[in-house]
């Protein structure tokens, strides 16, 4: 019998904290499937960089949003609304519950606070854009000119954000600021969702961050680099990742094997501290916990 609806929760906290084997964990005793919301893992090809888990270490438990996209695709927050919709409607169907689990908690504030939908762009428009876009700094000047309220928060330097800024622009003749005030963003997410933040002191999450460099650099993390390099190049943005930028400066002779573990894991330690100041500040009624403590907690909540 297909299910009305469905029991979600979401596990967020830094890299290496233990998301992924506490999702597994959580999802044997919860039936759940598991959403993951993770920008590296997305890819497929790109396994030991993005410490994604193993088939084996799924133990079983079916993983969507891992293994989707090649390497050099290009992708953004609306691929994660429209995965997690149709993983919604897998979990109805199979009278499943889902766990929403990852480092990217960007993606979950998408998700719950939703965004603003972009108008379609004609190929005239493209093309507008496409010439445009060679000389960014005077897209940013002429945009600034034009709204300063919004693009005084992007930087000059973001061409991502400076072209959608255009797209918008060229496609609606409506200044940014103006636009999204009139096109509201709207919730992804359907129903509730309680949110479970593992909390990991500094001092243990280091020497996890530590051993995890170790053993992705045994595993074969030079090898994985040197094949994605070598078939879709450095131009791809999933190749300025952490674990992946540095094995390519390593390639490019700036520092021997000991200093590209030490590289990795100091870039490493703090984007966990970005991470853990972002779900502290973005989230509001979470509940946070360390590891083994949060998996109790989870598991009486769930009951």
């Amino acid at each position: 019998m297909l299910k009305k609806k469905i029991k979600q929760i979401a596990i967020i906290g830094s890299t290496a904290s233990g998301k992924s084997q506490l999702a597994i964990d959580i999802a044997k005793e919860f039936n759940a499937i598991i959403l993951s919301l993770d920008s590296l893992s997305v890819y497929k090809e790109i396994d030991i960089a993005s410490a994604k888990p193993t088939i084996k270490e799924r133990d079983d438990i079916p993983h969507y949003g891992i293994d989707i996209l090649l390497p050099n695709t290009p992708f953004d927050v609306t691929i994660f609304m429209r995965l997690y919709k149709e993983v919604y409607e897998v979990a109805l169907v199979d009278g499943k519950n889902l766990i929403i689990v990852g480092g990217t908690s960007f993606y979950l504030k998408s998700l719950i606070d939703g965004i603003s939908p972009i108008p379609k762009l004609s190929k005239e428009n493209q093309k507008e854009i496409d010439l445009e876009m060679r000389d960014v700094d005077s897209v940013y000047k002429k945009l600034y000119d034009i709204d300063r309220e919004y693009m005084q928060n992007i930087s000059n330097s973001d061409r991502y954000r400076v072209e959608k800024a255009l797209s918008i622009y060229i496609s609606t003749n409506t200044p940014p600021s103006i636009y999204f005030k009139n096109n509201p963003p709207k919730a992804t997410i359907i129903g509730e969702l309680p949110i479970y933040s593992i909390l990991t002191q500094r001092d243990i999450l280091r020497r996890r961050i530590e051993n995890r460099t170790k053993i992705m650099i045994e595993m074969g993390l030079i090898d994985e680099v040197s094949y994605l390099e070598k078939k879709y190049n450095r131009s791809p943005n999933s190749m300025k990742s952490i674990g992946i930028k540095e094995t390519l400066e390593y390639f490019d002779g700036k520092y021997d094997i000991d200093m590209l573990k030490e590289k990795i894991v100091i870039n490493t330690v703090r984007l966990a501290k970005r991470q853990n100041t972002f779900n502290s500040s973005q989230f509001k009624d979470i509940i946070s916990l360390e590891l083994d403590e949060l998996k109790g907690k989870i598991l009486e909540d769930i009951k």
